[in-house]
């Protein structure tokens, strides 16, 4: 490798500097970049084909690869160890290179372009995201293909009004922010964001902090642009001006017209008749322009509509459609609602689970869980069309984020509210902006399913069209106006602030006035949609479904794991079989207590809580006689715990036969004499102190260890595990252990539901955060709750 010309190019982002390589690798590629923040190194090459398509649109492909590789990791799957699919986090961040992208390639230009993003190495706290943008924007620029950059492409954190750039982990798990955005000389073009509830003065601090970072690496990659000095294609757009104006002129009346009676439909019906005439007139010569030119005279005629300040469907600019909230649609289901906004209706739907249900997630940088989790589904009936009906496409995998990323600041944590939460978007009509819709949808199911949310969400979806000192910024946009517009500019909030944005725009004209215009527009229609959804439930139900499983989470002391698994397990599963509820064990002594039947929690709380309790001397108890002996009775005193009241204890005389005093099964009121150095527990049924004497030889004791009742009353079987059987059981309940760097496949759980014996294995917990190095795990953190749970729209823990 040392023939090749390697061009080398740093860039300094805050305190940090970025390396950008030309010419390492790839050297067939267009271009090929490699670039390095700290230890994290990200490989992206960008080629385009041979010749032009005939696709009516661009065929840009973007995907990015975060190969296990990269974080010293391999595939935990014991049959599979090849990597497979690529992952949510994978799609969401080739979304987020593609919109950032996109809009700078010249119009009509129609050769296959891939850029292709790999991780190759992870250092655990600098973003492979941001970088395999910025890396994208480089390799472009120094390519020969036609493109409009370059771009910077960063991070911003804020903390106490203080913003940061490209932070690490650790530093942007206590930011009250998390937001990417992607910028070139004049605009922003990209923006996707998760904040803690903060005002709309704070997300433009952070934007105008990041356009001005952003030109730093701006300035580096033309900078290596120039060095490459690789000439750019030649390209000119083709358009048949004498056409369009004669679309334009005859045709433009009836095709607004059509575009009015066809805006309350999102499935793109075409005008075909009104084609066919034009295709006469003008030639059968000119077939294939006729179809490009009605679409262009649409529209400039929807633009025009709209600049005139009348919309096609005649709503003024800031108007909201007709809304409709409705909870509790569906009667065995957890939680459910409808939202509607005009045409666009979304049903979603609740489900509550075990914290053992959560997902568990394998990436280079570590393993990771999430408990709150939201899947969209956007059917082809949903638009009047038939189509494919499957596995989810990139869109509705980053739809279904934006909206679970929304409400990721207001669910409850884990020690509130012990549940894996899974929520189902349908859309059953869409007509622009169903991913709000959803996280309307969302709240109210959430509520309905007596999820107690820190605050309520609303989105809504904004517009904009600009035609040079024309603005117009829209509310609630259509499809129509989707497509036809300059911006898609999602907002979702609560009445206190923003917790997700999402921008796409296609022209660079977009400043941030009249981005302050639009969040302050986008604002009032989110408090108009909330009091919609208040009045249809104005607060979570006070409990969840009947249909719900009943999740109680306690916390034991560590050393006293050992005697809730028992020797062998023989314990925990016995409260499991008697109670009929499920029970999982950490390592950090949290219990969690699933069941159908919520008297069967309590049963098997309680019964956790007697095996841990520290029996003390002068306590009074009302127990149940469990078993006598010719020395005395065996009291039990809390559920797995008995104690001895001797012969001499039972009476104030003398007592012959204890059977003469109790029988089995009898509630009697006992007083702790005295827990020995054994842990074995003496009662007496005599409530004076005062009154215990010594006690009498009566040709018996309690056994010894070897006495004479056999291994099941030993002190060791009734007083729980001795130290060495208690961390034998600990260990066996741990499963096997991970070495560095190797991922365990087995997620855990009882062997009641596995019909074995085997000990019940202490699943990862809900709230295991990814291995910093494959052996330890960190706790998740931060200010105001959950700030990143691994719920994720961007790579490892950085969204809310």
């Amino acid at each position: 490798m040392s023939d090749r010309k390697i061009i080398t190019q740093e860039i300094k982002t805050g305190d940090k500097v970025v390396t950008l390589e030309h010419g390492r690798f790839a050297e067939q590629a267009n271009s090929a970049i490699v670039a390095r923040l700290g230890d994290t190194m990200v490989f992206v090459s960008v080629v385009a084909s041979q010749n032009d398509t005939s696709l009516d649109y661009f065929p840009l492909t973007v995907d990015y690869m975060m190969r296990l590789y990269a974080g010293g990791r391999i595939k935990g799957s014991r049959w599979v160890k090849r990597e497979g699919r690529p992952t949510d986090e994978e799609i969401l961040t080739s979304r987020l290179i593609d919109r950032s992208i996109r809009p700078l390639f010249p119009k009509g230009y129609k050769k296959e372009v891939q850029v292709v993003a790999v991780v190759l190495s992870v250092d655990g706290e600098n973003d492979p995201a941001t970088l395999a943008m910025v890396a994208a924007s480089a390799a472009l620029a120094t390519s020969s293909i036609p493109w409009k950059g370059p771009v910077g492409s960063l991070r911003v954190g804020e903390k106490d009004g203080t913003y940061f750039v490209n932070p690490v982990d650790s530093e942007l798990v206590f930011s009250n922010m998390d937001l990417v955005m992607t910028a070139n000389k004049e605009s922003i073009f990209m923006i996707e964001a998760g904040a803690q509830q903060v005002l709309e003065e704070k997300i433009l601090g952070a934007l105008e902090f990041g356009f001005g970072e952003a030109q730093n690496i701006i300035v580096g990659i033309e900078e290596l642009a120039n060095k490459v000095a690789k000439k750019k294609d030649a390209f000119t757009e083709t358009e048949d001006k004498e056409l369009f104006d004669l679309v334009y002129k005859k045709y433009g009346d009836q095709i607004l017209d059509f575009a009015k009676t066809s805006a309350t439909k999102e499935g793109g019906s075409r005008n075909t008749e009104l084609i066919d005439a034009i295709t006469v007139e003008v030639g059968s010569e000119k077939a294939s322009q006729v179809a490009s030119a009605v679409e262009k005279v649409m529209k400039r005629k929807i633009r025009e509509q709209i600049l005139s300040g009348t919309r096609l469907d005649g709503r003024k600019h800031s108007q909201i459609r007709s809304l409709a909230a409705e909870v509790g649609i569906l009667p065995r289901t957890h939680g459910s609602a409808v939202f509607a906004r005009g045409q666009t209706q979304v049903m979603t739907v609740a489900t509550l689970g075990s914290p053992r249900m959560s997902q568990l997630l394998e990436t280079a940088e570590g393993e990771e869980t999430k408990h709150y989790i939201h899947h969209y589904n956007f059917p082809p009936y949903s638009t009047g069309e038939t189509g494919r009906v499957g596995a989810p496409g990139r869109r509705e995998i980053g739809h279904g984020a934006l909206a679970e990323r929304a409400l990721v600041p207001v669910i409850p944590s884990e020690e509130e509210f012990p549940y894996t939460i899974h929520l189902v978007s349908e859309v059953m009509s869409s007509n622009g902006s169903t991913s709000m819709a959803s996280t309307c949808g969302s709240t109210l199911s959430l509520m309905d399913a007596g999820v107690p949310l820190r605050a309520p969400i609303a989105g809504i979806a904004m517009g904009l069209v600009i035609d040079g000192q024309d603005v117009a910024v829209l509310s609630d946009i259509m499809g129509i106006e989707d497509g036809n517009g300059d911006m898609d500019f999602k907002v979702a909030g609560s009445k206190e602030g923003v917790t997700a944005i999402q921008l796409d725009v296609k022209t660079s004209s977009l400043t941030l006035p009249i981005l302050e215009r639009a969040l302050k527009q986008a604002r009032e229609g989110r408090l108009q949609i909330l009091d919609v959804m208040l009045a249809a439930i104005d607060r979570p139900r006070g409990s969840i479904s009947q249909y719900a499983p009943k999740v109680v989470l306690i916390h034991v002391p560590v050393e006293k794991i050992g005697e809730v698994i028992g020797p062998g397990g023989r314990v925990i599963k016995k409260i499991m079989a008697e109670t009929g509820t499920q029970l999982d064990v950490e390592d950090d002594g949290s219990v969690t207590i699933t069941g159908i039947d919520p008297d069967g929690a309590t049963r098997a709380r309680e019964w956790v809580e007697g095996l841990v309790k520290e029996v003390a001397p002068g306590e009074i108890y009302e127990g149940e006689v469990v078993r006598i002996q010719p020395f005395g009775a065996f009291v039990q005193v809390l559920p797995g715990k008995d104690g001895l009241v001797h012969v001499s204890d039972m009476a104030e005389g003398f007592v012959q036969n204890p059977e003469d005093v109790v029988s089995i099964g009898d509630k009697v009121q006992v007083r702790v004499k005295e827990v020995d150095n054994l842990g074995r527990i003496n009662l007496s049924m005599r409530m004076d102190p005062s009154t215990d004497k010594p006690r009498e030889e009566r040709g018996g004791d309690r056994g010894g260890f070897r006495g004479g009742r056999g291994r099941d009353d030993s002190p060791r079987s009734r007083f729980g595990p001795s130290p060495r059987e208690a961390g034998e059981a600990s260990r066996r309940s741990a499963g096997p252990r991970r070495g560095p760097g190797v991922f365990d496949d087995r997620r855990g759980g009882s062997a009641r539901g596995r019909g074995d014996d085997r000990v019940p294995r202490r699943p990862a917990g809900p709230r295991r955060e990814r291995s910093e190095n494959g052996h330890g795990s960190r706790q998740e953190g931060g200010v105001g709750g959950p700030h990143f749970p691994a719920s994720r729209l961007v790579p490892s823990k950085r969204r809310f």
